[in-house]
């Protein structure tokens, strides 16, 4: 986990050991997204395509649909922890910097132009996982602290105890590079919602 060459919040690259656990394939769709609204009674929200993954959902909103699909699916579902995400988007292979490998892909002209594409497009990693590192940001469960891995346990470690932000991972859309590295931590106050933010969930 981390990487000694990246920035200054990935160091040091640590050995880390995470208990078994199902992760989505893909982000969550504005479908899917829906039809939690829908059960719960919550606001309506307008989006223009239901492939796309949900965007503009905080750190609770993402919670509180975990919370609801655990109920539909009678199993714990929660936010990945950093290191269930790290784990994930490497893809079976622990010292690639991106899920596909080492150097960063040419983007295609007109690719996120104007927002996410839909969910599920190009190739898996060697997990079958889909858009790890591009796409939309991916809330944790974590709270953030960018010291973290200085004293972090090797055994599932969840984060501080406490903080002001929660840590976030993957590339996104807006940014200039739209790709992250695996490694590449991001982070921002729970209640923020915005464009490029979303979410997958593991169980």
């Amino acid at each position: 986990m981390g990487q000694n060459d990246g920035r200054d919040d990935e160091r040091p690259a640590h050995r880390v050991t995470v208990s078994p656990f199902r992760i989505a394939r893909c982000q969550v769709t504005n479908a899917e997204f829906d039809a939690f609204r829908r059960a719960t009674g919550r606001e309506k929200v307008e989006f223009s395509d239901a492939t796309l993954p949900v965007v503009s959902v905080n750190w609770f909103d993402a919670v509180a649909y975990c919370d609801w699909l655990a109920g539909q699916w009678n199993l714990p579902v929660r936010l990945p922890t950093e290191a269930e995400w790290e784990f994930a988007a490497r893809g079976g292979f622990p010292h690639r910097i991106y899920p596909w490998g080492d150097e960063l892909p040419a983007l295609q002209p007109g690719r996120w132009s104007d927002g996410p594409e839909p969910v599920g497009q190009g190739e898996p990693n060697g997990y079958g996982l889909f858009d790890m590192c591009q796409n939309v940001h991916e809330w944790c469960g974590d709270w953030y602290d960018p010291a973290y891995y200085a004293t972090a346990p090797t055994e599932d470690p969840r984060g501080p105890a406490h903080g002001v932000r929660r840590a976030s991972r993957g590339g996104a859309w807006r940014h200039h590079i739209k790709f992250s590295r695996c490694a590449a931590r991001s982070s921002i106050p729970p209640d923020f919602r915005y464009a490029d933010y979303g979410f997958r969930p593991v169980a």
